[in-house]
């Protein structure tokens, strides 16, 4: 396995003083130099650069890491540390993106990753694309039962449910948890996306869902359809 090295050329840049470019993070990114991306991540946020386009390049280089996995150049330990760098990422992001929110809110979103499945990234890339629009969004993290899906619905007012997994066992959990919603009264009044995977048109159907993501950003629009929707 070819191994791509950055840290080098990052220490040059740091010891040069040069301004940073947004290549350099994507670079780091892909190469899974994870200390790296954290300094460059800050210093990004230090040179006045938004947010916004912080995340979107760090989703280009996770891009490229699952491009390598695909060319079996990397194996699934890069990609669980890929991860692991992507969460550290958003913890340092997400309070800039909370920041950077419209004044007047856009709506409420519960999201999660359904029961049964732990994959976070995607659904991380679409809260942190809500967020930077100006959604109020309750994450309720990985594995999450319809129980607490609906109870979370039923605290927050939140009439947008965003329903997320990887594996293909979860298309049923959807379904599930779907059809929980109606048990409990409430699903008439909440709109339903899902996304993740191979997620497609024929899986909404059969889920029961109103809607799919394709990627963050299309998630992004189905909600602002939805709040209007349901204005």
């Amino acid at each position: 396995m070819k191994r791509h090295t950055f840290s080098i050329l990052f220490l040059n840049i740091m010891d040069d003083g040069d301004k940073l470019t947004m290549n350099d993070l994507i670079t780091a990114m892909a190469d899974i130099e994870d200390e790296t991306v954290i300094a460059l991540i800050k210093k990004h946020l230090e040179e006045g650069t938004e947010p916004f386009q912080i995340l979107g390049d760090l989703k280009k280089g996770m891009d490229i890491v699952g491009q390598r996995f695909s060319d079996n150049e990397y194996f699934l330990v890069e990609l669980v540390m890929s991860a692991e760098i992507f969460k550290r990422a958003m913890e340092i992001l997400e309070p800039e993106l909370l920041s950077t929110q419209k004044e007047e809110g856009s709506g409420k979103i519960v999201i999660g990753t359904v029961a049964g499945d732990v994959h976070y990234i995607g659904k991380n890339l679409v809260v942190a694309f809500l967020l930077s629009n100006g959604f109020e969004v309750f994450d309720l993290g990985e594995d999450v039962s319809a129980e607490k899906f609906i109870e979370k619905l039923k605290e927050t007012g939140a009439k947008v449910l965003a329903l997320s997994g990887l594996i293909t066992i979860t298309h049923d959990v959807m379904k599930q948890t779907i059809e929980a919603l109606s048990k409990a009264g409430i699903r008439d009044s909440v709109k339903v996306m899902i996304g993740g995977g191979d997620i497609d048109q024929s899986i909404m159907e059969y889920t029961g869902a109103d809607a799919f993501g394709k990627d963050a950003m299309s998630s992004v629009e189905i909600a602002k359809r939805f709040i209007e929707e349901l204005s």
